[in-house]
Order: C-alpha cells, then structure tokens, then sequence
C-alpha cells in the first residue's frame, strides 16, 4: 500500500496530494472509467517510463493509497516497496502530482521485453471508504530500444538491467567487497527481478551498501556490485553498476547550472568512448532544439563535463514559499531530464537517463510595506506584498487584539487580497482612523498623530506554516478645530460665546485665574449646549480688570483662558476690553462730595483700605480689595478752595499717605465745579441767611432691577428665557429689587409700592401688593419682608429688598380669570440717615382681608 505521511521519504507534499486524491474520487464514478481521459490526468509513455500527470484542478481530498495490480494480486504500495520496485512520485505545492514508474517495475507484465502493460489501483479517502472510491488505471507502453546496459536515475532510487542469467549471488562494493546471498539482497530493500532477456537491479538511495564519489568535481552516489551467475558445471561473473548524480549545481539569482560528468568513471571501464546521442529533457519528457531555446535552456558539452543552463523561473519549473527563522523566503524547483547513449570501444551501448529534481536555495524576499494613506481621506491604506500564491492572510493582530479577515471585514475594516498577473499577489488593509484600533496622539493643539500597528498572521499552505510581519504606519493630520471665542459688550456686563471644536468641550474655563465653578456658573448666567456656551459677566464682578478709570466710566477687561487640563495646553487666550458708564464723583448741593477710587490694573499694589484723602485722617466710608468711597464735606479733609471766573472749584486728592517715601504711587484728584452767578429764588426768614454760594442740585440716574428668586435662599434666579412660569395657588413667590451698579454704602433702597395686574401695567384690573412701604393690610395672604444680610453677592445689604407673596388670580363678574399676571414696584433712594417718613416709616398691623380667586395662572414680572 503506497501511503504518504510526512514522515515517510515517498510522500512528497502531504496535503497537495491529499487534496489531488479525493478530487479523483469526486470526479470519477466507475471502477472501470478510462481514467486517462479525464481532464487534468493524463497518462504517457516516455521511453523506459511510464508517467502519470495529475492537474491541480483536482486538487482537493485528504488522503491517497496507491497499489500496484500484479495479476489478479493488489499489492499495497509503500515507500521503501516503491523505491525497491520502480515507483517515483513528485508533487508540487499546488497539486499538480507526477506519478513515475519503471516498465521494468517490479508488477508490469512484461511480453519479451518490448510490451509492457501496467496497472495501479487508486484508493482516495474522505470522511468514508466505499467502493466508489477506489478506481483502476491500466496502460500499456512499448519500448524496443533498448540499449545492453541502461541506467535510470530517478529521484528515489537507481535502476541497472542487466542479461538475464541464474542468479546466484551478490558482491557489493561499498567500495569494499561485500558478498551476500541472493535471499539477503531482497531483505535489505534492494530490488532485483528478471524479464524474459534482462536481470533489473535496483537501488534506493542512501543504503548501506551505496557509496558517494567525487567523479570530475561532481558527487554522485555509486550502487555497484558483481551478480554471480550459477549454470552447470560453471559460475559466470557479470559487474553491474550505476552511478547517479546528487551534486554538481551551481545557482545565481537568474540561472541553475547543472554538470554532469562527461566521463562517467564508475560506470566506464575505459577512457576513450564514443558519445553517440545527447539530449535533454523535463519531466521525463525529451525536448528538441527549438523547444529549449524557446524557453532559455541550453546544452553544451566540454572536454569534462555535459552542462545544462536553466533559467531561475523558468515555464517548467514552480516557485515555493518557505520561512526560515520567522522570516519570508521563496524556493525555485525544476526537474530537468538528461540522457547520453555512449560505445566504449567495441563493448555493447549503455543508456544513461537521469531525472535529477532541483531546488535552489531559499532566498530571502521580505514583504514590503507600502503606505498609500492620503491623511485627508480619514482612512489608513495599506499594501503588504508581494506574495506567492501559496501564501494567504489569515489574521490580523491590531492594538485591541486578534482579528480573523473575516472578522475584519465585518466590523467596517477593509481587508483584501489582489491578484497579480505573474500568479503573486499582495494583500491591502483599509483602517477608518476614526475606528478604535488606531492609537491618536496629539503633538500640539492643531495636529493629531494617528498610529496603526499592525502585525499580519500568514500562513504557508499546503504545510500551514505560520509567519508574522509587523508592519507600523502613522501619519499627522491638522485636523483639530480650536475652539473660538467672540464677545461684545453693553453697558452692565461682558457678553461672551465660546464655541467649541470639534472635539468638544476638552477644556476648562478661566476668567482670569479663576476656574469657572457652579456658583458662577450662575452669577455669570452660563448657557451650554453641545456645540457653545455663552455667558454674561457683569463688569463689577471680582474677576474682571480695570484698566482705566476715569470722571464717568471704567474701562474694564475681561481675561478667558481655555485650558486643556491632559496635554496642559492653553487652546485660546481671550480679552476683551470694554468702557462702561460708571460715576466716580458727585457733588451735592449741600457741600457733600463723594468720590470713588477704583484700584486699576497699573497701580495693582494699591490696598484700597489705605487711600486717604489730602488729610490722612480721611479714610474711606467703605472699601474691598478693588475700590474705596469716599464721603466728605467740601470744607474739610483738606479740600481746596479756588475761584475761575464764574466757577468754584472744591479739589481733593486720594492717595496712599506716605507715598512718597515708599514709591508706591497713587494719586486721584476729585474736583467740584459750582456756578457762581446763577439765579436762585430765596425765602426770607427772620434770622439772617447765609450767604455763601452752593451748588445746584445734581441730575442723575440710578438703575434699578427686579427678579424673581427659585427658592427662599435667594440664590437661584429665573431667567429671561424662563418667563412666563408656572405656579400654584398659594405656593410663595420670592422676589428682590436691587439698586444696581451703586457702590454708595450711605444710601438705601426702599419699596414705595408694589401691585400686579393683568397682562400690562395699564390694567384697570390691578392688586396693591404694597402700598406707602407696607403690606396691603386689605389682603389676606399679606406679603411678606425678608431681611437682606452681608453676602459675597451682596456687598450693600441696604441696596437690595426682599419680599414674597402668595399665588392668586384675578376674578372678574364670579369668573375666575386664567390671564398672564405682572407685577410692578416704584421705589425710592435714600440716605441712610434720613429721616423722612417714606424712608424711616412703621407699619400699622393688619385690619382686613378681602377673598382673592384661586386657580392656577401663568405670571411674569
């Protein structure tokens, strides 16, 4: 039984040939089908060999048996029986398989040495044996030339007929005398049988009793023996030998060239012969003079030596891929035929044939890499080849881990393999760098390094080997959109939009050195959505700079950093500086000045606690870290007096006291101009009247606002978006007016009456919530006051009032109303130390009530 493993020297690609064998059971269906004309096999007689030729295109099955068919025996057909008897196979890596026999083999029926019939069983295995799987090949060659003594060299052993003669025993020269009885000969593995005219020897290589000779600078292995034969009353002697080549290559990147011996000294007995025909062939198969040069082979012959030219990837011949240390490589293999036919002197002719396989060897071919990404695409393209066909991509290991191509494909990556018209190919990978096997990096705010590691898992069929090849590309894309900031200003705050890039909000904010936190989140009003936030500073808070200040504004500026708290990059440094109204000195009728001295971004060392007027004694009325008012008469802390024309001029100034000596300097000059001959209506009293000049009352604004409060804490306000809300009947409603922008610590704000309406202020349907500074006593759910104490947002508690009521509705002709509700307040400014009735007044208790509507209603302020 001729069976094929790995570890036995006649198999000579395991899986190609199994998957060749079971394509032939696949395609042929009867024990008794002319096997022979079947696509893809063909059977041929090529002198004293009989060759069988499978196509790869039956190349699929996982195991073949061959046996030989010797009459109505089936004899299994193994590797040593096969080189014993005169069987050769080869197979390349894709399949296509050459089967080789002797027609001198061991099982031919051989009529006179002319007609040779032989006959091979094929069994072909898949996952059951059945006797469709087994198929007969019977072919007949003839073959008349032959020569008194023929040598075949074949790729597992040596063949040498001989006459036929008795045979009695054996002496084999190893190269020294080794007799052995012809019983002995069989049990070794050697093959000897008789045809009706010849005695056939036969030799597998690399036995004991072979031998290797160095003939001519090419080394060859020796079979050589004396056949005594035993007749009677005498013993003939005959020498038999053969000698067949297992050196003699030399190989450069583009040629094999194969000597071979002219003169064969183991086979020749003496020096002069006569070379009477020559030729060359492949695969057993002779080939004439236009064929070689057709296909670059040569032949010559020297004094010494017969030598064949092949050129390295040749038509006949078939590349193969091979890994050595992990590292691609790739093989060339041919096997060409030689044959001589020489007379020495009047002795008989010998034939001498020679299929000698060669490969060369392995070369390295490291794939390459080639990057073919265009960074703007968004996609990494890569190309790793080339490739024999015998290689395929079976996994990719990415930075996330191990991925089959099919796996790939699946999850979006492109992979594919390309096919090349001289039968290589290359494969490509296609990797969105938006997909997470990609590593991203950022070199600065604008530019992203985008990295694919890549290690690709090849395989080597049919031997399966396995190889890897790291690939590593990476490309820099500017691809980062910075976030931006624009901002405008009106007369109370810093209007500012930041929006994002697009990598979202991946920073932080700071208005000047102060993170944004949630409390401010809230003073600043702060909107955000997925692509901007905007945001509202009034240009009193602590975090903004005063550049200048001057007799009616301040020039404020406004500082945003965005940092990017991983890489610490600042991704936008933003200022913005804008004037706003501000009244820095008045002056009063009665004498009273008030001035207010504003610490500025150039005077940054400036304690405002410390400024004084002209007399030191003169501090300020109140101050904090950024300002300091001051309130005094016209007549003292050392102002001055001076007369221009018409005008009278009260000047101060604020500085630090001691400047001087210690070089910090600060000086604010405050100056009160007052007319001299105007007009004035005066009463006449009894006692006399005084008569120094005064100045007219001054004419000015104050700002007052009103808000409604989420809850009692006051810390939480609705929005102008918010309006208008929704509340309950009864559910309290926090309100609070605020004297906006006054750092004036000596004066007060004070609720003159508050009432609602519905829809507008000029309803005739109103409700007095407060009324001469006090709660409506006709009212049931009287409102209620809240005292207002020092907070960090609340500087000047006496500029702010508190005061929340409960939820009603209007009823109208017993019909409860469902219209929006306003509420409106008018409040006056006062001294804190005054004295009038509005601004110190009592309240009287509650006398009455009156029945208010109840329902839910929608209100706004």
């Amino acid at each position: 039984m001729f069976k094929h493993f790995a570890n036995v020297p006649f198999k000579i690609r395991l899986v190609s040939i199994s998957i060749l064998w079971l394509v032939l059971a696949a395609v042929v269906v009867s024990a008794q089908t002319t096997f022979n004309k079947r696509t893809g096999l063909n059977v041929e007689c090529v002198g004293n060999v009989m060759r069988l030729t499978f196509d790869k295109s039956l190349a699929f099955g996982s195991q073949l048996e061959i046996e030989a068919i010797n009459g109505s025996q089936v004899v299994p057909l193994t590797s040593s029986l096969a080189a014993k008897c005169g069987y050769s196979m080869e197979s390349d890596p894709w399949g296509n398989t050459k089967l080789y026999a002797s027609l001198l083999n061991c099982f031919a029926q051989n009529q006179g040495d002319q007609v040779f019939d032989i006959a091979l069983r094929l069994r072909m295995y898949g996952n059951e044996v059945s006797e469709e799987d087994v198929h007969e090949i019977r072919h007949t060659c003839k073959y008349k030339q032959w020569a008194s003594r023929e040598i075949l060299c074949e790729r597992n052993f040596m063949e040498a007929p001989t006459s036929l003669h008795n045979v009695w025993r054996m002496v084999f020269y190893t190269p020294k005398e080794k007799p052995m009885m012809m019983e002995d000969v069989l049990k070794a593995g050697y093959g000897v049988s008789t045809t009706p005219s010849r005695l056939v020897l036969r030799s597998p290589y690399g036995m004991e009793d072979t031998y290797t000779q160095n003939v001519n600078g090419v080394q060859m292995e020796v079979f050589k023996m004396t056949t005594y034969f035993k007749r009677e009353w005498a013993v003939t002697m005959v020498d038999t030998a053969a000698a067949c080549p297992t050196g003699g290559l030399q190989f450069t990147d583009k040629v094999i060239t194969w000597y071979m011996p002219r003169h064969i000294t183991p086979l020749m007995i003496y020096n002069q012969y006569d070379l009477l025909e020559l030729y060359m062939g492949i695969d057993g198969k002779r080939l004439d003079t236009t064929q070689m040069n057709a296909k670059g082979y040569s032949l010559s012959v020297t004094n010494s030596h017969v030598i064949i030219s092949l050129p390295v990837g040749g038509p006949d011949g078939y590349y193969k891929s091979h890994v050595l240390d992990y590292q691609y490589h790739t093989t060339y293999s041919i096997e060409p035929m030689l044959e001589l036919l020489w007379r020495e002197g009047q002795s008989e002719i010998t034939r001498y044939k020679v299929h000698y396989p060669i490969t060369t060897p392995p070369k390295a071919e490291p794939p390459q890499v080639t990057d073919n990404t265009v960074a703007k695409s968004g996609v990494f393209d890569v190309l790793l080849g080339t490739f024999l066909h015998d290689v395929e991509l079976m996994n990719i290991t990415f930075s996330s881990g191990v991925m089959t191509v099919a796996e790939a494909n699946a999850r979006g990556i492109n992979v594919q393999q390309h096919g090349l018209p001289n039968g290589s190919r290359t494969f490509s990978i296609q990797v969105p760098f938006s997909d997470p096997v990609v590593l991203k990096s950022h070199i600065n705010q604008e530019f992203t390094t985008y990295t694919l590691p890549l290690i690709f898992g090849l395989i080597i069929l049919p031997e399966y080997t396995p190889f890897p090849h790291p690939a590593l590309v990476e490309t820099t894309l500017q691809d980062i959109t910075l976030p931006t900031i624009v901002g405008t200003c009106d007369d109370e705050h810093f209007l500012v939009i930041v929006t994002y890039g697009n990598q979202g909000k991946n920073f932080h904010i700071y208005v000047g050195t102060q993170n944004i936190s949630a409390e401010l989140y809230t003073d600043y009003g702060v909107q955000e959505n997925s692509t901007h936030f905007t945001m509202t500073v009034p240009f009193l808070a602590n975090e903004i700079v005063f550049e200048l200040a001057q007799q009616s504004l301040v020039r404020g500026r406004l500082d945003l950093t965005l940092w990017e708290p991983i890489n610490s990059w600042h991704l936008n440094n933003f200022s913005l500086a804008c004037e706003f109204p501000l009244t820095m000195t008045e002056c009063f009728s009665n004498g009273t000045i008030t001035a207010l001295a504003v610490k500025v971004e150039s005077a940054a060392q400036i304690v405002p606690s410390q400024l004084s007027l002209t007399d030191p004694l003169c501090k300020p009325k109140f101050s904090n870290s950024r300002f300091a008012y001051f309130s005094f008469a016209a007549s003292s802390c050392g102002t001055t007096r001076t007369f221009y024309d018409d005008v009278m001029v009260y000047q101060n100034e604020i500085s630090v006291p001691g400047s001087k000596n210690t070089g910090t300097r600060y000086l604010l000059t405050v100056s009160c101009y007052y007319l001299l001959n105007d007009t004035q209506t005066l009463t006449f009293f009894t006692k006399p009247g005084r008569n120094e000049p005064f100045a007219e009352l001054g004419v000015g604004e104050l700002q007052v606002g009103m808000r409604l409060a989420k809850d009692p804490s006051y810390n939480s306000f609705y929005m102008e978006e918010d309006y208008p809300i929704t509340q309950y009947l009864q559910q309290p409603l926090y309100f609070e007016v605020e004297l906006v922008q006054s750092p004036d610590p000596q004066i007060e704000l004070v609720l003159e009456n508050c009432w609602a309406t519905v829809n507008d202020g000029v309803s005739v349907m109103s409700w007095d919530l407060i009324v001469n500074g006090c709660e409506n006593l006709d009212d049931r759910y009287q409102t209620t006051f809240h005292p207002v104490g020092l907070e960090d947002r609340v500087p000047y508690p006496p500029h702010l009032k508190r005061f929340e009521i409960k939820m009603f509705t209007f009823v109208k002709d017993d019909t409860v109303l469902r219209d929006q509700i306003f509420v409106h307040c008018e409040a006056v400014i006062c001294d804190i130390n005054q004295t009038d009735t509005i601004c110190k007044r009592r309240c009287p208790s509650q006398q009455g009530n009156i029945k208010r509507g109840m329902n839910q209603i929608s209100f706004i302020h």
